[in-house]
């Protein structure tokens, strides 16, 4: 007869202790692994996997299990989705041009193509078919943020083992998505015979023109601004939730905080002054690096062992299915030119991944054939600033419908 399994819980500052040493543990490893830097993989997921490894073995011997105090993991949360509130701006998108535009749509299909056909193989093989999502946009447009915070609300809405689902797919994507983008690139450069267009290669990147300033010159004050402002957002945000759950439409807690974060960016776009935009993003990142940690240390591996199969299945489609929708759609409604051909061998990258993820794939394949200014100012801008707000959204209201019916 198996020993009761002794289990260590861990105080506050316990759990932000083990999530700080296992993210330094991670930025030293992925130092030392290169193939680490190649695709992006976040320190937290590094470190924080590691540790899941070692609750597993804890598990399955019968040892040792951990609990964990997330207080300050959804504090955390919500401090990291209110910046990318901020990141929403109508007035950036406009002048962007009609490329932006396009683009952004072509990814929200994307999110709903990601999506049905998560759900539909979910369904197929007599699962949840909110796994659909966790194994949609959730974790492939998404990546490791939305999959930490969205994990949680999937597990509320009945899926045992969210959180370890979406965190898996998110590191599959992050591979897979790095590996795609230059295959479909070279094909479509030599199906349709493309070469580099004359336009300016100088062509100033707005978002990097806008924040350069700021960030040479980021001090206490600066923060301080940026850190009011958050604090102000996610203070009116918890009203917003507040009132929508009295008219029974739940979302997540985050949601109320980054629309308001949106409407303050919006309104100062409009009245002529500005955001301390890159001191929100260091804020946001920050919170992003010790709230993943924190969710990686505490997924438990051996939910995944009843769905191995399926999981495989619906990631290798959904490669597949990005791969093809990069060629079919992107390159074609992008313009079918050099330019087109160079965002989808990016889209490739954070339509699996992440936009640092995209930025690679477009480095590597620009060094070989030539540069394409408008692919380096379409893809950051969509990937940086908008499709994390708009799949927030989109995956609140899903998963509403998909527990009403």
């Amino acid at each position: 007869m198996k020993s009761e399994i002794f289990t260590y819980a861990l105080s506050m500052d316990e759990t932000v202790g083990l999530a700080v040493i296992l993210l330094l543990l991670g930025r030293f490893i992925k130092d030392c692994v290169p193939l680490l830097k190649r695709f992006f993989i976040p320190a937290p997921v590094v470190g924080g996997i590691i540790f899941s490894f070692i609750t597993l073995i804890g598990h399955e011997l019968h040892l040792f299990q951990f609990t964990f105090d997330t207080v300050l993991k959804s504090l955390l949360m919500l401090v990291f989705f209110t910046t990318i509130g901020f990141t929403a701006s109508i007035k950036m998108l406009m002048r962007g041009g009609i490329s932006v535009f396009v683009f952004l749509l072509i990814c929200i299909v994307l999110i709903f193509v990601q999506n049905s056909v998560g759900v539909g193989l979910s369904i197929l093989f007599d699962q949840n078919p909110l796994m659909g999502l966790a194994t949609g946009s959730v974790s492939l447009i998404g990546g490791h943020g939305t999959s930490g915070a969205f994990g949680p609300e999937l597990e509320k809405a009945g899926l045992t083992g969210a959180t370890t689902v979406a965190i898996a797919a998110a590191t599959f994507g992050l591979v897979a998505g790095g590996m795609i983008g230059g295959p479909v690139g070279k094909r479509l450069l030599n199906k349709y015979d493309l070469h580099q267009t004359q336009e300016d290669v100088h062509n100033q990147d707005i978002v990097e023109g806008k924040l350069t300033k700021e960030q040479l010159n980021i001090d206490e004050n600066l923060l301080f601004k940026a850190s009011c402002y958050i604090v102000i957002a996610m203070g009116l945000g918890y009203y917003i939730v507040i009132a929508l759950s009295k008219v029974n439409f739940v979302v997540p807690a985050y949601l109320g905080p980054m629309i308001v974060a949106a409407v303050i960016r919006n309104f100062l776009d409009f009245t002529g002054r500005e955001v301390p935009l890159h001191s929100t993003n260091v804020i946001g990142n920050i919170s992003l690096q010790f709230f993943l940690a924190m969710a990686l240390m505490s997924i438990n591996l051996w939910e995944l062992s009843s769905l191995a199969i399926p999981l495989i299945t619906i990631l290798l489609v959904q490669t597949i299915v990005m791969a093809a929708f990069a060629y079919f759609v992107t390159f074609r409604l992008m313009g079918k030119d050099y330019d087109a051909a160079v965002i989808a061998t990016g889209h490739c990258g954070f339509g699996m991944g992440a936009t640092p993820n995209a930025m690679a794939n477009m480095e590597t394949f620009t060094g070989a054939n030539g540069e394409s200014a408008k692919a380096f100012f379409v893809v950051p801008i969509v990937g940086s600033l908008f499709i994390d707000f708009i799949n927030s959204i989109i995956l609140g209201a899903t998963i509403g419908y998909l527990q009403a019916v």
